[in-house]
């Protein structure tokens, strides 16, 4: 079934396809997974290219009328497929998991949402549309879904674009993967306080305020020291030293200040953000909450702010999270497979191109340079010009530029 809108600029075509929910076990039955294709008026017949977005847990881009962005300079040269990944946006929600499973039940279903599943979804799609190769573009955790989809079908792919995303390949331990991210969100918080140098002492007040005293939020959660610090996501965007500034300079506890520090979480809009966070960095085994174990003291009790981490309490303080809690603490002690294949990848005959951001504070530098010089045929890009966010803040350029790159022409 397929729905067509004509808007300024573009045509829509809005499909939804069934996919099995264990691509392993088909009588375990479907789940519906949502893709809609943007096309110029006068580009139907171009080539496809899937859209992968970051996360995990979040559905595609919506696209704007016009396109604009790098949806505009991509649509110069394909049709773009955006896909809402599985459990999210339009395709079958998550939601509460399974309302009266057990918790080993919702477990055991959520381990079917990471990136390999999501690449046989693809798989499947690029059937039903009759597609013998397509390109990809992956921003962050949709670059490491790229990197299974080489390691799984390479022989799908025409070349592949990627963001912000280059994992780690060699079946490192998900340990030094966020020691390394701790590592980059401590430069982080070092180069915002030397930027805004009178706001340590006012988060210092408002942390022992916090602490102290029982504030809630809008929505009826208690605003907690340790739930503020979340709030030091921000400092991984080009827009975030000030999105952070100006919260603090609200008067603390005012109702703007209650409502922008609520807002400042993304986890309980799309819950499985958190809930299988940390699986997207276990290429083999479990996670056992490596984040919250490999926090530093100043992370837990002090005024660090931290970054894309996930903690067991968030389960208990953040209310959209109560209903996974059982499942979370399982997902943490479940023993992941691997997602890529090595030694395809150092095989790999595929067109790459990918930017590596120096000051990215979510995907380390030197664990994606690794990933470049392990994975054949690999061009990068690595710049200062950007935080994580580039293909958001100048998307035409970045796309361009990639392109030109994986074409030969740069």
């Amino acid at each position: 079934m397929r729905t067509i809108y004509r808007i300024p600029g573009a045509v829509l075509i809005e499909r939804e396809h069934a996919v099995p929910l264990v691509h392993s076990d088909r009588q375990r039955g479907n789940i519906s997974v949502f893709t809609r294709e943007v096309a110029a008026p006068d580009g139907g017949d171009r080539p496809y290219l899937v859209f992968l977005q970051g996360g995990p847990g979040f559905e595609a881009t919506r696209p704007t009328s016009p396109p604009s962005g790098w949806l505009a300079r991509a649509l110069a040269d394909f049709r773009v497929l955006l896909l809402d990944q599985r459990g999210t946006g339009r395709s079958t929600p998550v939601g509460s998991v399974i309302p009266g499973a057990t918790p080993a039940d919702q477990a055991e279903y959520l381990t079917h949402f990471r990136a390999d599943s999501i690449v046989r979804d693809l798989e499947l799609i690029r059937a039903d549309l009759g597609v013998e190769r397509w390109s990809l573009l992956g921003q962050s955790f949709g670059g490491f879904t790229a990197l299974s989809y080489l390691s799984l079908a390479p022989e799908a792919l025409r070349e592949v674009l990627i963001t912000g995303g280059l994992a780690p390949v060699t079946g490192r331990s998900v340990d030094e993967v966020y020691a390394a991210t701790w590592a980059r969100t401590r430069e982080a918080n070092q180069r915002y306080h030397a930027r805004y140098p009178g706001d340590l002492d006012r988060l210092r007040t408002l942390l022992r305020r916090l602490d102290e005293e029982d504030h809630r939020l809008p929505n009826g959660d208690r605003l907690t020291a340790r739930r503020f610090r979340q709030t030091g996501m921000w400092l991984g965007d080009s827009t975030g030293f000030e999105r952070l500034h100006h919260l603090l300079e609200l008067p603390i506890m005012s109702p703007a200040f209650l409502w922008d520090a609520q807002q400042a979480s993304a986890w309980e809009r799309n819950p499985i953000y958190a809930t299988l966070h940390e699986s997207c960095y276990a290429d083999g085994g479990a996670t056992r909450w490596a984040a919250h174990r490999l926090a530093p003291e100043d992370a837990v009790s002090g005024e660090l702010l931290g970054g894309e981490h996930v903690f067991p309490w968030m389960w208990d303080e953040h209310a959209g999270l109560h209903a996974h809690r059982e499942a979370a603490r399982r997902l943490a002690e479940h023993p992941w497979p691997r997602l890529y294949d090595t030694e395809r990848l150092a095989r790999n005959e595929v067109p790459i191109a990918a930017t590596v951001y120096v000051d990215d504070m979510y995907v380390d530098r030197s664990l994606a340079e690794d990933t470049v010089r392990r994975v054949r045929g690999l061009r990068a890009w690595i710049t200062n010009e950007y935080a994580h966010n580039g293909l958001r803040a100048d998307g035409e350029r970045i796309v361009g530029r990639l392109l030109d790159m994986v074409r030969g022409r740069a």
